[in-house]
């Protein structure tokens, strides 16, 4: 391990821990309770404590490349992303579901790229999040755009899930769509009603901004 690691660690352990001491505690003698499953890309830009501003407690956090949910699949094999779905909506009862991408994706790029020859799994992997693919080029623009309409399939995927679904017609789970734009530091929201990523804030997105909220059509 290295020193900076080690360092960190003591700032932790020394300075962090001991704010945080009764909230730990209590959150071991009475178990963990969050309100909220997060889907996120591994990215290390992305933070969701930071993004939501939530601490111990609040967020089931599950993270992979490209923040990918696989199809529901009840076959008995090692599914980690769908354990996690499964565990926080039927034992933790968590009421929201978000499922947050993020502007300069690697996995999108690697999309439009050759496949890696040393990477199969990810080269598999990235089949969750090919039918986003656009018939263009690689733009910028093609590339913000597919990162947002990775999002909607994940989340159309999401709906398939026995346990999902269930607790969503009930009016217990709501489901939502978050697109981080990391170099604004904002955060779109889908609007499943017409279909477009909008701003939570009240900055108008700048004219020809390839961030700003792009209508998805995945046909």
């Amino acid at each position: 391990m290295t020193d900076d690691l080690v360092d960190r660690l003591r700032r932790f352990q020394q300075g962090v821990f001991p704010r945080y001491r009764r909230e730990y505690r209590r959150l071991v003698a009475e178990g963990q309770h969050p309100g909220t499953l997060f889907i996120g890309c591994s990215d290390s830009r992305l933070v969701p404590y930071l993004l939501t501003g939530s601490g111990p407690g609040e967020l089931f956090i599950v993270r992979n490349v490209g923040n990918l949910i696989p199809p529901w699949d009840a076959s008995h094999g090692f599914h980690g992303t769908t354990a996690a779905i499964e565990y926080a909506v039927q034992h933790l009862r968590v009421r929201d579901i978000v499922v947050c991408g993020h502007s300069h994706c690697g996995a999108i790029q690697a999309l439009y790229a050759d496949p890696l020859p040393d990477a199969p799994h990810m080269n598999r992997w990235l089949d969750l999040a090919r039918d986003a693919v656009l018939p263009v080029t690689a733009s910028e623009d093609a590339l913000r755009r597919t990162e947002q309409r990775s999002i909607v399939l994940q989340l159309e995927r999401l709906v398939d899930y026995p346990m999902v679904r269930q607790r969503s017609e009930r009016g217990e789970l709501h489901l939502h769509g978050w697109y981080y734009v990391i170099e604004d530091g904002r955060v779109l929201v889908l609007d499943v009603a017409n279909g477009r990523f909008e701003a939570t804030d009240i900055l108008p997105p700048a004219e020809g901004n390839p961030s700003a909220p792009n209508a998805f059509q995945r046909r």
